[in-house]
């Protein structure tokens, strides 16, 4: 069987195992071997999500809260399955564990330019086609609520990255460098996806801007990668100013089900692809 099908075929099993126990429509009381079904429904989908969440390295409160969903609606699973008929790159995980090809570029890059909703402080910018269309939207939206959007920084080819990691380690030090630059071929900027606002520091975390993104731009499909407390899961420490787009869908299963932690709902879909 092909491996990329199985899990697939799992969910679906999964799926018509653990919602059986509601399409019955008899008014019959039920009998014991009823309830002994429902429970090994229950328990054959709690330990494989448990599995899954296990590997994930992901805390129990969400393997709790997804079970309780999965059991009860095909909701959850429904979502998954949208998304991952999606782009593969928008719910790719890039980490320092998971690098891209040094040479990876995506083939739609276009250039950010000055006079639409958002500002830009270089003129070297450059991001794939869908984000730069949703970057106008959201910033348009910002504009009416009289907030204005300055990008300074978007796409980065691996080579680029390898040139700023070489730099932070001459200036700061290895060990500080690896906690706020990524090293070549590990940086999401160069997915063509990700848009660091300006001023590109922890200033920005009061600015205007950065409230306004915090309550809205999920809604436009962009993500905070590197939330503030949870470098210990992400890698990298707080950078208030690093959004990455992913599609309104993604967004919304990331705020839904893993309280709006980006790199918890990527590492699971990398897990659940991988069994």
């Amino acid at each position: 069987m092909n491996s990329t099908k199985l899990p697939l075929v799992l969910l679906i099993a999964l799926l018509l195992f653990s919602c059986n126990r509601s399409t019955g429509q008899s008014n019959a009381p039920p009998d014991l071997s009823d309830t002994i079904d429902r429970h090994a429904r229950e328990a054959f989908v709690e330990d494989y999500w448990r599995f899954i969440f296990e590997q994930a390295g992901l805390p129990d409160r969400f393997a709790r809260s997804i079970i309780i969903s999965v059991l009860d609606s095909p909701e959850f699973v429904m979502e998954l399955l949208g998304i991952l008929e999606g782009d593969p790159y928008l719910y790719l995980l890039v980490d320092k564990q998971n690098p891209l090809p040094m040479d990876y570029e995506p083939d739609d890059l276009i250039a950010l330019t000055a006079g639409g909703s958002f500002r830009i402080t270089r003129n070297d910018l450059t991001l794939r086609t869908i984000p730069a269309r949703s970057l106008e939207e959201m910033a348009r939206a910002a504009r009416a609520d009289g907030v204005v959007l300055t990008v300074g920084s978007a796409y980065r080819s691996g080579p680029r990255q390898a040139e700023i990691y070489d730099w932070n380690v001459r200036t700061y030090g290895q060990e500080a460098a690896d906690r706020h630059s990524a090293r070549p071929g590990m940086s999401q900027h160069q997915l063509g996806l990700v848009v660091d606002f300006s001023p590109i520091e922890d200033s920005f975390a009061q600015t205007p801007a950065s409230a306004w993104l915090v309550e809205n731009a999920s809604r436009f499909g962009w993500s905070l990668s590197y939330p503030d407390g949870y470098e210990h899961v992400t890698g990298y420490r707080w950078e208030s100013w690093h959004y990455r787009y992913m599609g309104r869908d993604i967004t919304s299963f990331i705020d839904n089900y893993f309280d709006g932690i980006q790199q918890y709902a990527l590492q699971f879909i990398q897990v659940w692809q991988q069994q």
